[in-house]
């Protein structure tokens, strides 16, 4: 099985990136800050001329202008407006936490559909964990994508949903998977 790997970032740091392999899918996420389209441009051309994947969140206008790869819908975007945009050469990815969320990911043509919390951390004490996980994904033919709470630990246990993509932020930081032996 080819899993991709995803990471956040909000902004765009050259040495950050560059530590990571090539076949890590970046996502831009920057809700604090109007985004600066000098920072768009340079994250665009970087991630183009190393062959990685790069999406931007909640900005259909900016993954058209700056030429990215995709458009990442994040859980709490609920409008159906992206449906006619699967034509524009975009692919849409998104995330869910429950099978309400995952019914309108799906409304909205995302071709991935990162589930999330997969496990406890820091950020959220309620997780899906691996039986809710399996019971939503039965509930599509989407690709799935694990979200929160993976790291070292947790990914063995990840094993067991059969996902089509990992995401993280400060594990990839730390110590990312290795792309070439892969935990899966």
């Amino acid at each position: 099985m080819n899993i991709k790997y995803y990471y956040f970032i909000d902004e765009f740091n050259k040495n950050e990136i560059e530590k990571l392999s090539s076949q890590i899918s970046l996502i831009y996420r920057n809700y604090h800050k109007k985004n600066n389209p000098n920072e768009l441009r340079k994250l665009v051309i970087h991630c183009k001329m190393n062959r990685r994947k790069v999406y931007i969140s909640n900005n259909l206008k900016d993954a058209i202008k700056y030429n990215f790869d995709g458009l990442y819908i994040p859980s709490f975007h609920k409008q159906l407006r992206f449906r006619n945009i699967a034509k524009k050469n975009l692919e849409i990815i998104g995330s869910a936490h429950n099978a309400i969320e995952l019914k309108i990911k799906e409304k909205q043509c995302c071709s991935r559909i990162f589930l999330s919390p997969i496990f406890k951390n820091d950020k959220n004490k309620k997780f899906l964990d691996v039986i809710k996980t399996n019971l939503l994904k039965k509930m599509t033919k989407r690709k799935i994508v694990l979200l929160g709470g993976i790291n070292q630990k947790t990914l063995k246990r990840s094993k067991i949903c059969t996902p089509n993509g990992v995401a993280a932020i400060s594990w990839i930081k730390k110590n990312g998977p290795s792309i070439n032996t892969g935990p899966f």
